[in-house]
């Protein structure tokens, strides 16, 4: 593959084909055509898709351009194909969440953000792959822009769909790191709503557990998902996403804390100086930055986040383990070594344990609104790096605990509930890497208008 740059790749963009289906220019089957085009050339290697539905893809493009004709579509993604993450329930397509102990489960109804789709008329064109339930052990999915590297996890397919420019946009989850990391390993722009901000349907096991989209743009991204929550809100019990019914305006932030987190001394010197680059950029654009040691409130955050990985797997696997212990002992080839692996530490923790990690979350949480006076928002790498080389487990070698890459970039937003959003303005060694923008809960729609400003008004990081 060619050498990613962010200045000269160009993704999908769908916003940018809308005033042409409403003057007959182009139409949404036609998009479908050329993005099965695509797929047909690049799913061979890249393995982005479990599952197609073409003929249910075409069907719906048509009923979408016959709206548009009428100048009567549903919405502004009325048309757009889009990929849905395995672990979210299709009524048309089997949801076996890259795990055998789901193969051929099929329930035929749809997840609360998938009927919020369809609603909106966007055409459901397929399920992408995902790691195993959600966790560590990798599917079959490659990096679309070095098939050698991971696409991240657990949204690996949705990560990679969009960066081989094969939908403009796809649903994701995030519990640890699941949505910011693909994204920035596979140059998307992404958001992680606030917890709760987009309704989860069945998926309501885990207490950190989102939905969110990826895209090619910061239109696309948001667009998706404020038409998921107009029709199906959040979840149970809270307000959902908040914000305009188009994207926000770009917003230029004055204040901006840099969060370094518990992955800041392993970081590769390569990364750290494309990061260090753009950091200058902004300052030199009038972007006041705030670092751990300019304010005792920002030591003491980033104290309460320092061992964020630790915290989330501890949560996430004991609020995971009941499920997957029925699902083995139903079968004991339902779930990978690494998979077992993971629920045998959980298995390990006592009730106080669980207890113990929902405070330091609880601690954590507290500490994050208390810079919020402090700044607009927190900048930070949304991956430790470049994707690493995946090559598989050997057999007799010990199994790499985190073969899509680590999340310790990831953790805090997920552990704070806080909405972020990654933009592509970073390449190293010639792949994607990511920076995230957070804000506290329920600022969603501000942190999307502050990335969107760097995102138009920054020169991006090329090496």
């Amino acid at each position: 593959m060619d050498q990613y740059s962010p200045r000269d790749f160009h993704a999908l963009r769908w916003h940018e084909s809308v005033p042409r289906f409403a003057a007959g220019a182009d139409t949404p089957r036609a998009w479908l055509e050329r993005c099965l085009e695509t797929i047909a050339a690049r799913e061979p290697v890249v393995q982005a898709w479990a599952t197609l539905n073409e003929a249910g893809a075409r069907a719906a493009a048509d009923a979408s351009t016959a709206r548009w004709r009428e100048g009567r579509p549903l919405s502004p993604i009325d048309g757009m194909p889009i990929g849905i993450k395995d672990l979210l329930e299709t009524r048309d397509m089997p949801t076996e969440m890259g795990c055998a102990g789901y193969r051929g489960h099929f329930p035929k109804r749809d997840n609360a953000a998938v009927w919020a789709l369809r609603q909106a008329g966007a055409v459901v064109l397929g399920k992408t792959v995902t790691t195993e339930l959600g966790g560590s052990h990798p599917g079959p999915t490659t990096n679309p822009f070095d098939p050698a590297r991971t696409p991240g996890g657990s949204s690996s397919g949705s990560a990679a769909a969009v960066g081989a420019r094969m939908v403009p946009a796809a649903i994701g989850t995030q519990v640890g790191g699941s949505i910011i990391r693909p994204a920035a390993y596979c140059g998307n722009v992404a958001l992680k709503p606030s917890q709760g901000g987009i309704n989860r349907g069945e998926r309501q096991a885990t207490s950190q557990s989102t939905h969110g989209p990826h895209a090619g743009c910061i239109e696309d991204m948001w667009q998706v998902a404020i038409e998921i929550a107009a029709r199906c809100g959040g979840d149970r019990g809270t307000p959902g996403l908040m914000g305009p019914a188009v994207p926000p305006a770009a917003a230029r932030p004055e204040r901006l804390i840099v969060m370094e987190t518990e992955g800041w001394a392993a970081l590769d010197a390569a990364s750290r100086a494309a990061f260090e680059t753009l950091l200058e950029r902004l300052q030199a654009a009038g972007v006041t930055l705030l670092r751990r040691r300019d304010h005792p409130l920002i030591e003491a955050f980033e104290a309460g986040i320092a061992e964020g990985r630790a915290i989330c797997g501890a949560i996430t696997g004991w609020e995971n383990r009941w499920g997957q212990r029925n699902l083995l002992d139903q079968d004991p080839e339902a779930i990978s070594p690494r998979g077992k692996a993971v629920l045998a530490r959980a298995e390990a923790m006592t009730h106080s344990d669980y207890q113990a990690a929902l405070a330091r979350r609880e601690e954590a949480q507290a500490r994050f609104i208390r810079i919020a006076p402090l700044a607009d928002a927190v900048i930070a790498l949304a991956c430790p790096g470049p994707a690493p080389v995946w090559s598989g487990d050997q057999p007799g070698e010990p199994l790499d605990p985190r073969p899509t890459g680590d999340f310790v970039f990831n953790a805090p937003s997920s552990m704070l509930f806080a909405p972020a959003v990654t933009i592509p303005l970073l390449a190293v060694g010639g792949m994607p890497v990511g920076v995230q923008v957070m804000g506290q809960i329920h600022q969603d729609a501000r942190v999307t208008g502050l990335a969107r400003w760097m995102l138009e008004n920054i020169d991006p990081i090329s090496g």
